[in-house]
C-alpha cells in the first residue's frame, strides 16, 4: 500500500467519524432537548440487550442443538409457566419504559409560567412571528440567493437555512410558542430545542424551550407543504435578556416609524418609473415563484397574468385578490405582508408589465381607501 493511500485512509477517518455522528438523535442546546436524547438512548440501549439476548439464544439453540448432533425437538404444549413469563417479562420491560417516556412527554407539553409567547404561523413558504408582549410582528423569508439555488454560484456555509429576518429570543427564559398556519398544514421544527408542532389551519398547538446559551439554531418546516417546501428554513437567534429587550425596543421604534411614514405618504404620489421599480422587486421577491417572471404563471397550477382579463379590466378585483387573496388557492393574502406603498406598487406593476400596458397607476391611497371601505 502507497504512502499516498495509507494518508489519504487516515484522514478520511475524522470524516467518517463526524459522518456516523450525524445518524444519532440532535443532543441540542435545552434541558428538554437533553432530557429527549437521554430518553432516546436509553431505550436504545434497552433494546439492544433485548436484542442481544433473543438472537444469542436463537443463535445458540441453532448451533449448540441442531438435528446433526443428535438433539431431538421437545414436545410439549400449553407450559402455563412458560406462558406467564413470556407475557410478564415483556410487560414489565414496557411499564419500565413508559414511566420516564410519560414524564417526558408531560414536560414538553408543559407551557405554563412562559413569560414570552410569540405567535408562528405558516403560509405558502414562510413564517410570520408575532410576539404577543410587543407591537413586533413581521415575515421570515429564506434569505439564499436564487443564482445558489440555480446553481450558478457555490453554495453557502448555511445554504437553504438562512433567512432574512430570524426569530429572536430571550436566553433563560421560558418562551411559548403557539402555532397554526393560514393555509395548508406547516410543521415548524427546531431540532436544537427539540420542539417540532404542527402547524395546523384552524387550530393552535403549543411548544416552549428554555435556551441556556445565546446563539443561531437552524430548522425547517417539517411537513411537506407544497413545491416550494424545501425553501421555507426557520432560524432562531437567542441573545441574553438585556440584549433581548434592547433589541424588542428598536423593533418598536422602527414599526412606528414605518406607520407613521406610511400615513405621511398616503397623501403623495409615486411616478410610473418608480411604481414600476418597486413593483418589480416585490413580485420578484413575493410573487414569481408561483407566476413566474414572465408572469405566464404554470398552466394548470397557477394562473397567468399576462393578458387576462382582472389584470387587464377589473383593477378593484385586482386590489382585492392581492390584499386579501382567494380561499381555497395557493393564492394568499399579502394585506398583512406587504406596505400600502408595495402593494401598490405590485398591482401597477402586474397591470403594466408583459405587455398588458393598461396605462393604470395605483397608489397607496387608492389600497387605502379599499381597506377602509
Amino acid at each position: 500500500m502507497s504512502t499516498r493511500l495509507i494518508t489519504a485512509l487516515l484522514a478520511s477517518i475524522p470524516l467518517a467519524a463526524s459522518a456516523q455522528s450525524q445518524l444519532n438523535l440532535t443532543q441540542g442546546v435545552t434541558e428538554i432537548s437533553q432530557r429527549v436524547y437521554d430518553l432516546h438512548m436509553t431505550i436504545f440501549y434497552i433494546c439492544c440487550v433485548i436484542g442481544v439476548i433473543v438472537f444469542g439464544a436463537m443463535f445458540v439453540s441453532m448451533i449448540l442443538h441442531r438435528k446433526s448432533k443428535g438433539h431431538k425437538p421437545a414436545t410439549f404444549h400449553e407450559n402455563v409457566k412458560v406462558e406467564i413469563l413470556w407475557t410478564v417479562i415483556p410487560f414489565l420491560i414496557l411499564v419500565g419504559m413508559a414511566i420516564p417516556a410519560t414524564k417526558t412527554l408531560f414536560a414538553m407539553e408543559d407551557t405554563s409560567e412562559a413569560e414570552v409567547t410569540v405567535l408562528v404561523t405558516g403560509s405558502q413558504w414562510k413564517w410570520h412571528y408575532k410576539y404577543f408582549d410587543s407591537d413586533v410582528e413581521y415575515y421570515s423569508l429564506l434569505a439564499t440567493r436564487q443564482d445558489q439555488i440555480n446553481n450558478r454560484l457555490d453554495k453557502g456555509e448555511n445554504y437553504l437555512l438562512e433567512v432574512d429576518r430570524p426569530l429572536v429570543i430571550p436566553t433563560d427564559t421560558k418562551v411559548r410558542f403557539l402555532v397554526t398556519s393560514d393555509d395548508v398544514i406547516h410543521s415548524w421544527w427546531v431540532p436544537d430545542f427539540a420542539v417540532k408542532k404542527d402547524a395546523n389551519p384552524g387550530f393552535i398547538n403549543e411548544a416552549w424551550t428554555k435556551v441556556d446559551e445565546p446563539g443561531i439554531y437552524r430548522g425547517q418546516c417539517a411537513e411537506l407543504c407544497g413545491k416550494d417546501h424545501g425553501f421555507m428554513p426557520v432560524v432562531v437567534i437567542a441573545k441574553e435578556p438585556a440584549e433581548y429587550e434592547a433589541w424588542i425596543n428598536e423593533q418598536e421604534a422602527i414599526a412606528k416609524a414605518e406607520k407613521e411614514e406610511e400615513q405621511r405618504l398616503l397623501s403623495m404620489s409615486m411616478s410610473k418609473d418608480e411604481l414600476m421599480e418597486l413593483g418589480e422587486r416585490v413580485y420578484l421577491g413575493s410573487c414569481a415563484a408561483c407566476h413566474q417572471p414572465s408572469g405566464e404563471g404554470i398552466p394548470g397550477v397557477f394562473p397567468s397574468l399576462k393578458g387576462t382579463n382582472m389584470v387587464m379590466n377589473d383593477k378593484a378585483g385586482h386590489i382585492n385578490i392581492v390584499v386579501n387573496g382567494k380561499s381555497g388557492t395557493a393564492m394568499q393574502a399579502f394585506g398583512n405582508q406587504l406596505s400600502l406603498r408595495e402593494l401598490a406598487a405590485v398591482i401597477t406593476y402586474e397591470r403594466n408589465a408583459w405587455g398588458n400596458d393598461t396605462g393604470d397607476l395605483i397608489q397607496a391611497a387608492d389600497v387605502n381607501e379599499f381597506l377602509n371601505k
